[in-house]
This record gives structure tokens, sequence and C-alpha cells, in this order.
């Protein structure tokens, strides 16, 4: 961690602490330095966990682009150490800091590129696909072959993200795993063929 900048620019919360609240107008985007960061958002009425963050990700980066209200309430998961930035401190901070502020550029990009293609799926109305491309990046965050999803958590996720019952994820889940495409063990999802699952999430383009 840079001193300086956390001198400047730091803030520390404490397990359990809101950092800021869906519906809320903020003003400034999140940095994690060390620990993690719950991303959660009411749905009929019930708290959902999106994601949780940990070091080197970032949140609330609306903020210092729009005036939109806050699509989701992010809280401290353990104590917390993050970079807090203004629409002024972080073009201050990117200025300075070149490397940084490329490194959220570049996972900007890759945000929208997975929007994109959701889209695209949905316009096709390709359920499959569409799944397979939440899948395949869930995959690309835990460096593919080497990583490990949590098959509950992952499938719950992808059914938020969807609209859909995570009943029908979990059937289409575990169609790919009988096609050999991921292995499941207990609660444990592996990745064994990313050239068929990035074809699946790619090119799969016909109505279901």
């Amino acid at each position: 961690m840079d001193n300086r900048l956390f001198e400047k620019y730091g803030a520390i919360f404490d397990s359990g602490k809101v950092i800021f609240k869906e519906g809320e107008i903020g003003d400034k985007m999140y940095i994690i330095q060390e620990g993690s960061v719950r991303i959660s958002k009411e749905i009929g009425g019930k708290e959902h966990i999106l994601a949780v963050l940990g070091k080197g990700d970032f949140f609330g980066e609306m903020a210092i682009v729009t005036s939109i209200a806050r699509t989701a309430t992010a809280t401290a998961a353990g104590t917390v150490r993050l970079l807090s930035f203004n629409r002024e401190g972080f073009i201050g901070m990117i200025e300075k800091n070149a490397r940084i502020g490329l490194n959220i550029i570049d996972k900007l990009c890759r945000r929208l590129q997975q929007a994109n293609q959701q889209i695209q799926h949905l316009v096709r109305k390709n359920v499959d696909g569409l799944i397979a491309l939440n899948l395949y990046y869930a995959f690309a965050e835990q460096n593919f072959e080497h990583g490990i999803l949590e098959y509950h958590k992952t499938t719950r996720e992808i059914s938020l993200n969807m609209a859909l019952p995570q009943e029908e994820v979990i059937k289409i889940v575990d169609k790919m795993r009988d096609e050999g495409i991921i292995q499941v063990d207990e609660n444990h999802m592996f990745l064994r063929d990313r050239e068929r699952l990035s074809i699946m999430a790619e090119t799969a383009g016909t109505e279901h």
C-alpha cells in the first residue's frame, strides 16, 4: 500500500459498518486496499448478496460520473481499509499514479464488454449462452482452470443477475457438468473445458 495515498485518501471501516446504502446519493468511489466488502441489494423485501469484493477491487465508481442514486449497499466484511475519492481527488490521483488509473480503466472496459455480451444474449433470448457467459467471467476472476467456485453461491448470483429462478440456473449448470465442461464436487465447481465454455458463451446465438 502507498502510505502517502492512504494518508491523503484512506478510510477504515470496522466489520459490519455500512459504507453506503442503496438509494443514497453519493459523490465518492472506493478502492479496497485490505479486507473485503460485501455488495448487496434488496430484492422483494429481502437482502441478496451480489458480490464480495477484495483487495484491488473498486466500487461506487458511478458516483464520480453521474449523480444517480446508489444501486446497491456496500458493507465492510471484517475490518477494511479503503482509498476514498471524489471526482476531483480521483482525477488528481490518476495524474500522479497512472498505473492505478490504467488498472481501473482496464477493469471498467472488461465490465462494459461483459455487459455488452450479456445484452446480446438477452436480445437472442439465449439463456444457456448467458449462463455460460456468467460462468466464464466467474472462472476468469479465479484464473480459469486453477479456480474453484462455490456451487450454490455462484448459481445464486447468476440467478440474481439474470432475474431467473435459481432452479433454472442449476439445471443448465448441471447440464454443463454432464457434458464435461465443468466438474462439481459437493459445493465446489472446477473448470474442465475452457474452450467449450468459451464457445458456448460467445457463439451460441440461436433462440431457446
